[in-house]
């Protein structure tokens, strides 16, 4: 069995045991990894540890009983995940984008308080959704509305895409504010297990990140008022949602090309070893996938820092040129690990092409391919047309905000 060895993380605030505790996440998500692909089924051993391990109420502050761990801390455990199983660091960070914004945007709120603490106590899997019907990833736009009955509030969705929704705790979803509301006036509402229905409407059968499971549903939640963030779902997406998102998953893309770059590593050692030093052909795409890991991994780190550095700062995370470099940031990480993986497959041949086989890539390949796709590049280049014209070219090349 392959052991993952994450680098220990470095933070003022998260307990300094979290990177133990995640290797013994990641170690169960390798081992299940292969499985997990094939069945398209939910990575169910992977997060047992993660529960056992407390890691999912990681970034809940001390008073409500988490660690106050950062989104960089999260980002470094994506990473760490991805090199194991990709699915499985998919779901956790998806799941922390919502932890995120609770604590973020709804941590005064008395009964968002009580889930985060809840969240904390019992290791609740939250789960968001914001697919809708046949709208794509328009994440600023819902059909479904907040519909008051009686004391209390329903929501009725037809959800296309909802990532590990039979097996969540809870589930984050977006509305219009009111039915009379305009598509674009949206609210996040928050529903625990109890407080809703889910009812199959479309399967899950995909080319790769099928442990996932991001089937359909028709959601029929109920619950009270105060389950409602406070802000507007526009504020949110723009401080919250939208950045956190492409940080973690840009994450998680970089740890699934750094695994198979690992497998392109080991084919070349082991070529050049049966045949007395001489390098293989493939040799040379392996320079290029190690050239293109380290410039994925530079351009995530540099985005962590300036996402750190803008939330200090007040309205720091809704300035157009953050905003913009936030969203190009998941084409470009998109872009360039599908680069690495591919040279990867093109260092390991035949051996790399396999489906069976310790340096087989093809899972590694059918995960990556979904990052152009998941919210679509080029959705993504033609909204962020107009914000390219407004950006001022730098006037040096280290440029100091």
């Amino acid at each position: 069995m392959m052991t993952i060895h994450a680098t220990k993380i470095q933070s003022s605030v998260a307990s300094a045991d979290i990177s133990e505790r995640a290797e013994l996440m990641a170690t169960a998500a390798v081992a299940a990894a292969d499985k997990v692909d094939v069945e398209a089924r939910f990575p169910s051993e992977a997060f047992s540890v993660a529960k056992t391990q407390r890691l999912l109420g990681i970034q809940v502050p001390i008073a409500l009983g988490g660690e106050a761990a950062t989104v960089s801390d999260v980002a470094d455990l994506c990473y760490l995940l991805g090199r194991a199983c990709a699915s499985t660091a998919m779901v956790f960070a998806m799941h922390q984008i919502m932890v995120t914004i609770l604590v973020r945007h709804a941590s005064n709120s008395p009964w968002h308080r009580r889930l985060l603490r809840r969240l904390c106590a019992e290791q609740l899997l939250l789960a968001s959704s914001t697919t809708e019907g046949q709208g794509g990833g328009d994440l600023r736009s819902s059909v479904c509305a907040v519909e008051n009955a009686g004391a209390g509030i329903t929501v009725a969705k037809s959800a296309t895409v909802m990532s590990y929704g039979a097996e969540a705790d809870g589930i984050v979803t977006t509305a219009r504010r009111a039915p009379d509301a305009a598509a674009s006036d949206q609210v996040l509402v928050a529903f625990t297990k109890e407080d809703y229905q889910l009812d199959p409407i479309m399967n899950w059968n995909s080319l790769g990140m099928r442990g996932t499971c991001s089937a359909g549903f028709a959601f029929k939640g109920r619950g009270v008022p105060d389950q409602v963030l406070p802000e507007p779902y526009q504020r949110i997406h723009a401080q919250s949602m939208m950045p956190v998102a492409h940080l973690t998953w840009s994450s998680v893309w970089a740890g699934v090309a750094a695994g198979a770059v690992e497998r392109a590593k080991r084919f070349v050692r082991g070529a050049a070893r049966n045949s007395n030093g001489q390098m293989p052909p493939g040799a040379t795409h392996l320079t290029r996938a190690t050239a293109s890991l380290r410039a994925l991994r530079g351009i995530v780190a540099s985005a962590l820092q300036r996402y750190e550095a803008a939330a200090l700062r007040p309205d720091g995370l809704e300035t157009l040129d953050f905003q913009t470099s936030m969203n190009l940031l998941k084409v470009n990480a998109s872009e360039l690990a599908i680069s690495t993986v591919m040279s990867s497959l093109q260092t390991c041949g035949l051996a790399g092409y396999r489906n069976d086989g310790e340096l087989s890539v093809s899972r590694h390949v059918r995960d990556i391919l979904s990052t152009s796709i998941m919210i679509n590049n080029d959705r993504i280049l033609a909204s962020a047309a107009n914000a390219a014209m407004l950006v001022e070219i730098p006037t040096l090349l280290r440029d100091h905000e």
